[in-house]
């Protein structure tokens, strides 16, 4: 069996590529797609630490301060992860773990998607319960986490599918 047909098609060698190259290469694709994510991470966490600061603060419910808390931790789980590959690769630097790199790599960007979209989906709903009634405000929550679930999972799911029936 050839390297392309090991893995899934985004994993695939190029002709004459070694796999020494292909991991060099998917990693430098992944540290792209982190960078991206790294700056709307940052942008909603920092927005939601200086919350606690003002006045209004004291106003929230449980429910408000819950959604705060679910919303902080889950982008503080996200900024982990997707600083982590850079972490994995200081670390073992030189000792010839690209492969490893790149797969570890892959689980922490995934586990720091899932936890961006928590805590985009904790930070809308207290956005929104703080200026529309709770229930139009967990109904455009829904629809947000919805949103999210098909464009960040079900439609990558269902268009790899696709391919591999090809």
């Amino acid at each position: 069996m050839t390297s392309q047909q090991e893995g899934p098609a985004s994993d695939w060698g190029r002709p004459g590529e070694t796999d020494e190259q292909r991991a060099d290469r998917n990693f430098i694709d992944l540290l792209q797609e982190l960078r991206v994510t790294q700056t709307g991470v940052q942008i909603l966490f920092g927005f939601l630490l200086t919350l606690p600061l003002q006045a209004r603060f004291a106003e929230l419910d449980r429910y408000e301060k819950s959604l705060l808390v679910i919303a902080a931790l889950s982008l503080a789980v996200a900024t982990t992860c997707i600083i982590a590959p850079v972490a994995w690769h200081r670390a073992l630097f030189r000792h010839r773990l690209k492969k490893e790199i790149v797969d570890a790599s892959n689980v922490f960007a995934k586990g720091g998607l899932t936890a961006l979209g928590l805590g985009i989906v904790a930070s809308m709903l207290l956005i929104l319960d703080l200026v529309l009634p709770r229930w139009l405000a967990i109904t455009l929550g829904i629809a947000v986490a919805v949103l999210l679930l098909m464009l960040w999972a079900v439609s990558p799911v269902l268009r790899r599918r696709e391919m591999n029936r090809l």
